[in-house]
């Protein structure tokens, strides 16, 4: 079992060697010269002999000090280098926790936009869709999909609501007949969700059961979007998601009409964090990317859900 002085009087005294006064010593450390001598005090009492031999207002090693304080020195050199490694990797890696549909769908293609604003950050993206344990260091940032934050402990930022409409590819909309009203949606395959079609159909003004029946059901909007753009029925999908999709012609918007479940995504990380350089700026390169993205809003992706009083 180690025994060592209490380290604040240690640290007192390596300063105090180094500069050989106790007002500089005080000064780099931040403290009042009183503290340091209170410091050193203590350590003497611990050693049951002088560090400094006190000559008016001057000090000086004595033999015992002499001896230590290259070791002492040496000692904090070695913890600086220990802990510059942790700082180096903290500083030049961001890890991202994102849910498979925001990831792969609106982030993922995006990144490299960041990646030129922090050209010395290196990014990892983990794309998960159950909820990132930060007590395990697994990951700076997260992507969260709710309805009601708080999460305790971590700082939260507003960064989109999910509005639904309806999409599918040219091949399905020319297999069947034009359509001219939404209620036309009832009699085409979908691409089911148990509760996104009634919800959707609702805002629509259709008068819809809300058992709709049939349809093949994805885990994952990723999944959903792409069997739409394979042609195997109308899906409802986020608007902002599948722009690329829509630009290349592959999916089709059928109805101008978006609907909203109340939740939204939300940046959320430790609280501890907060200061960090990397995070503030992703957290403000997101929240200009999405404002960006978002243009003139029309699906209203930039209202919080709990505003949302539709």
């Amino acid at each position: 079992m180690r025994s060592i002085p209490p380290l604040a009087a240690v640290r007192v005294f390596e300063a105090a060697a180094r500069h050989g006064n106790f007002t500089r010593a005080a000064e780099e450390l931040g403290m009042t010269q009183a503290a340091v001598s209170y410091q050193i005090k203590l350590l003497e009492e611990r050693l049951g002999a002088p560090v400094f031999a006190r000559s008016g207002r001057g000090i000086a090693l004595t033999d015992m000090g002499r001896r230590i304080a290259p070791k002492v020195t040496g000692a904090f050199d070695a913890l600086d280098e220990a802990f510059a490694s942790v700082r180096t990797e903290t500083e030049s890696v961001l890890t991202i926790s994102a849910p498979t549909s925001f990831a792969a769908n609106w982030l993922a293609g995006r990144l490299g936009g960041f990646q030129l604003t922090r050209p010395g950050l290196a990014v990892r993206l983990l794309v998960e869709d159950a909820l990132i344990d930060f007590s395990r260091g697994d990951a700076d940032v997260a992507i969260r999909g709710g309805v009601y934050p708080p999460w305790p402990g971590l700082a939260q930022h507003f960064v989109m609501r999910m509005p639904i409409a309806p999409y599918a590819s040219p091949g399905l909309i020319a297999a069947h007949p034009p359509v001219r009203a939404a209620a036309d949606l009832l009699a085409m395959p979908r691409l089911a969700d148990d509760h996104w079609w009634p919800l959707w159909f609702r805002a629509a003004g259709v008068d819809a059961p809300e058992e709709l029946g049939g349809g093949v059901r994805f885990d994952s909007q990723v999944l959903m979007g792409n069997a739409a753009v394979n042609g195997h029925g109308v899906a409802l999908l986020t608007p902002m998601m599948w722009e690329p999709q829509v630009a290349s012609g592959q999916l089709v918007r059928l109805w101008s009409v978006a609907a909203y479940w109340r939740a939204g995504f939300w940046l959320v990380y430790p609280e501890n964090k907060r200061n960090q350089p990397k995070v503030r700026a992703f957290r403000d390169w997101l929240l200009e990317e999405v404002r960006r993205a978002a243009g003139e809003d029309p699906d209203g992706v930039l209202t919080p859900p709990e505003l949302d009083v539709a």
